[in-house]
């Protein structure tokens, strides 16, 4: 039943000064002027989670604003934006005990993902956020939670959400940014590309903890020799092509090696107007594989990588608790292909250096029977002859690649060059006895099975997921270490692989992971990320499957048949 807005201000005013629990009396829905306030859950104290609300508002937005799926996400993105300035702007912040009087939701990133913060639903536009309940001590501040409800939040409400109060030259540029980036991607693979680069496009990164763009940073430009032409439905670009096969990312330290490789892998998303990065985009399916020492791996088939362990372990099964450098990058790799990563990203800095290769000395001092590594040097190739996989590859340190590349890019003070033929000249005229020890082919991806009953998320009675910063999810007992998944940008994106974990589990028992994974994926296109939970929850962003099979794959007790 919808109350009159004066309802809620009355309720209020009988609950001042009562106990915290007394708040649950104003749970329920209250129509405004103008728009439906929905106050779904309230918190038990002032110190627990916030309390969730949603706002209806009428849609007012031309039919261009959402006429394709981009420009909706792209729509939906803007306005959470807005609404997290107009928080800024217009509220007055904490006002008593723990988190009394704040408003929060979701805070965007320099990503355009679709999330749950905003939700259109055909002549309304669904704001979900949260709301700290004022009280001193534990009890209630009536005074105060009657300008939080019936002010404050009515007016972020107001000025985030109608078009007539928007920057419509902003929102414009927005939207076709995102529709045009989205359009480039699709582009890619009738190209022959796994990636673009456009000329102008500004990577180096104000911090390694700021993902804003470097106000001085050099502009890309691309080499002649790379340099593709693209005519997309609002503008036209030309920039770097990186074709498909193996290309090497080469240069001295601190030219921008790994600056260009953190622009590709973060590729797979769209980025906002003035990051720098708006027309950088990858393949959809690219993979970030790095080591990751101490990882759990349950079961995985990393044979083709490493095979003849002492002892007779199995690595066609192979299982830890606690994985090396090597045997975690090759679990990394196996376990993407599983996932269906259809290109690979690796940089040197962040790789087991016997993954990545092994010369001619050291095969003459340990022969390969005593060697149970076989270097990606050495299966790169296979890769892509058998799957079809590209890989970008950043080495500053061995040259041993140049044997294996089909493009060679060197970067100079941030700035590409295609150095393809000089290096090609290098490998024929210093030709290593080297042999390669890849075999004959890379080998088939083993499908492996979960036991969806291992999956034990209770702690307690309750079950409990949780998402800590971009660092880890809380699964149960269990603490999954997300820390080395690159490409995860967004809290809200793992607080949704926390509960997509929880989802999959009446998949797994029957099929293979990739198939119960692809199960949730098809679910969430058909029906939003609302599926995950039977709570409207405001605090959900886009992932992929690559980054929910990653969380899986490190969830310490989960068996595999």
């Amino acid at each position: 039943m919808i109350q009159d807005k004066e309802e809620l201000r009355r309720r209020l005013r009988r609950i001042d000064g009562r106990g915290y629990k007394s708040y649950k009396d104003i749970e329920g829905r209250y129509q405004f002027e103008d728009f439906e306030l929905i106050i779904d859950h309230v918190q038990g104290d002032p110190f627990a989670a916030p309390s969730r609300l949603r706002a209806c508002f009428p849609n007012t937005f031309p039919d261009w604003a959402y006429a394709n799926r981009s420009r909706e996400i792209a729509l939906r993105d803007f306005l959470t934006r807005q609404f997290d300035r107009n928080i800024s702007r217009l509220a007055k912040g904490n006002r008593g005990s723990g988190k009394s009087g704040t408003l929060q939701i979701l805070r965007p990133g320099q990503e355009i993902l679709e999330r749950t913060a905003i939700v259109l639903y055909g002549d309304k536009v669904e704001v979900r956020f949260l709301a700290g309940l004022p009280a001193f001590g534990r009890r209630i501040a009536g005074m105060q939670a009657e300008e939080l409800l019936l002010v404050e939040a009515p007016a972020i409400v107001r000025q985030s959400l109608a078009f007539g109060v928007l920057n419509e030259t902003r929102l414009r540029e927005h939207l076709l940014t995102n529709e045009d980036a989205d359009a480039l991607r699709q582009k890619l693979s009738g190209l022959g590309l796994i990636a673009f680069i456009a000329d102008g496009a500004l990577l180096p990164r104000a911090s390694g903890v700021d993902p804003r763009p470097l106000k001085e940073g050099i502009l890309f430009q691309s080499p002649p020799a790379l340099k593709v032409e693209v005519e997309l439905p609002n503008r036209k670009l030309s920039g770097m092509g990186i074709p498909e096969g193996i290309t090497l990312v080469v240069g001295g330290g601190y030219h921008g090696k790994s600056t260009l490789l953190r622009a590709i892998e973060l590729g797979v998303y769209n980025h906002i107007p003035g990051d720098g990065r708006e027309f950088v985009v990858t393949l959809p399916n690219a993979a970030k594989a790095r080591a990751e020492d101490g990882r759990y791996v349950e079961k995985t088939d990393i044979s083709p990588f490493i095979n003849n362990l002492p002892q007779g372990k199995d690595t066609k099964r192979f299982s830890t608790s606690n994985a090396s450098g090597s045997t975690s990058q090759a679990a990394n790799v196996i376990e993407a292909l599983e996932a269906g990563a259809g290109a690979l990203l690796i940089d040197e800095d962040t790789s087991a250096t016997n993954f990545m290769i092994r010369d001619y000395r050291m095969q003459q001092l340990v022969p390969k029977e005593r060697e149970p590594i076989t270097p990606f040097i050495d299966k790169a190739r296979q890769l892509y002859q058998d799957m079809g996989v590209s890989s970008i590859v950043v080495v500053g340190g061995s040259g041993l690649y140049f044997d294996i590349a089909d493009r060679v890019i060197c970067m100079i003070d941030y700035q590409p060059h295609d150095l393809t033929e000089e290096a090609k000249a290098i490998s024929r005229r210093y030709r290593e006895a080297r042999l390669s020890e890849g075999g004959e082919s890379f080998g088939p991806i083993a499908a492996r099975h979960p036991v969806g009953q291992s999956m034990d998320a209770r702690k307690g009675r309750m079950e409990k997921v949780k998402a800590h910063a971009l660092r880890s999810i809380q699964f149960g007992y269990e603490e999954i270490d997300m820390s080395a998944v690159e490409q995860v940008v967004e809290d809200g994106q793992l607080r949704a692989i926390g509960d997509a974990l929880l989802y999959a589990r009446q998949y797994l028992d029957g099929q293979s992971l990739a198939e119960a994974l692809e199960e949730v994926m098809v679910d969430i296109e058909a029906n939003s990320l609302d599926v995950l939970s039977r709570q409207k929850s405001g605090h959900y962003s886009a992932f992929r499957k690559l980054e929910l099979a990653a969380a899986l794959n490190r969830l310490r007790g989960m068996q595999v048949k």
